[in-house]
């Protein structure tokens, strides 16, 4: 049986977990990519005010990239969350479950992060490269 406050607190921490994940992905956020600059330049990148190709794949890159991180936090809100309603069981099986959990949750997230900061590409280009 679970404790009255439990499934209620489950439901706000993913309800929170999903808004941020819903939030990164929008355009204006801080944590969606890009500068204050690149806002502000002239679209496509061009010099004169044309577009130009390099601009374009790279604008086309970077909203790709937005969009990957916006669903996976939506997919990493859901771990979470699960992990979150086993934690606030009286159950201890699922307390023990939970824990099992929350590290390959937490193992996933890192790693993640690391995909989408770059920090992957840049540990490969450095062990291929050796620079």
């Amino acid at each position: 049986m679970m404790p009255p406050i439990a499934r209620p607190l489950a439901l706000l921490v993913a309800l929170l977990a999903l808004g941020s994940g819903v939030l990164v992905g929008l355009p204006g956020h801080p944590g969606a990519g890009g500068t204050a600059a690149a806002a502000s330049a002239a679209p496509g990148g061009g010099a004169n005010g044309t577009a130009s190709p390099v601009g374009n794949f790279s604008a086309a890159i970077q909203r790709l990239v937005d969009l990957v991180g916006a669903a996976g936090a939506g997919l990493l809100a859901l771990v979470w969350a699960r992990v979150a309603i086993s934690w606030f069981s009286t159950d201890v099986s699922k307390k023990i479950q939970a824990k099992d959990r929350a590290r390959d949750a937490l193992i996933g997230t890192l790693i993640f992060t690391a995909a989408l900061t770059g920090l992957i590409y840049g540990l490969a280009h450095w062990v291929l490269t050796g620079a």
